[in-house]
């Protein structure tokens, strides 16, 4: 699996995670406060997409995952 496709996993996963802990309809409420970590998970997206540079891909590179898109 490529940097890339864990980068978005991870990603997709945080989202909904943190969507989980914050909406206080969700049986696994905890905080509103956990949207924050949507929206920053959301910026970070954002950042790569534009700066094209990803700190956690450069991360999962040093630690052996395949580089690519």
């Amino acid at each position: 699996m490529t940097s890339w496709r864990v980068v978005r996993i991870v990603a997709g996963a945080f989202i909904l995670l943190s969507l989980a802990l914050g909406i206080p309809g969700s049986p696994l409420f905890v905080s509103p406060w956990w949207l924050a970590f949507t929206a920053f998970v959301g910026l970070n997206l954002l950042q790569s997409g534009f700066t094209k540079w990803c700190l956690m891909e450069q991360i999962l590179r040093k630690v052996g995952v395949t580089p690519g898109a």
